[in-house]
């Protein structure tokens, strides 16, 4: 059995699919970027803080499921440039108080909105 997650304090999804769904014990987050849920607009320029509005996303969509980062065990980061990898991976890493997650990290022609980041997790009630 599946169950959607939503939250208004996450940008709604911009196509037909959830924030997340929680399966069984698992919680399957949608990539995030950097909207901003409150006016809908995206935070531009500084990749550290897209990638702060990124993770502050996921934070909301993982409480509204009543977890939060030490539940999540995979990330997988998507970014416009890998140049960029250890400006986002020292923001990324401030959320980990705990053991890290698993994660894969690539560089791709293109994100949604022509963002420079999304990330994605799972995590284990």
């Amino acid at each position: 059995m599946k169950k959607a997650i939503k939250t208004d304090k996450a940008p709604a999804p911009i196509g037909p699919y959830n924030q997340a769904i929680m399966a069984g014990n698992t919680l399957f987050v949608s990539g995030q970027i950097p909207l901003n849920p409150a006016n809908g607009e995206l935070v531009k320029g500084d990749v550290k803080e897209q990638t702060r509005r990124v993770m502050e996303n996921l934070k909301a969509i993982l409480k509204e499921a009543g977890l939060d980062f030490a539940n999540v065990v995979k990330c997988s980061i998507f970014i416009s440039d890998m140049k960029d990898f250890p400006l986002i991976n020292e923001i990324y890493g401030g959320y980990f108080t705990e053991t890290p997650p698993a994660r894969e990290t690539v560089q791709v022609a293109g994100l949604p909105m022509g963002v420079d980041v999304e990330i994605s997790c799972i995590a284990i009630a």
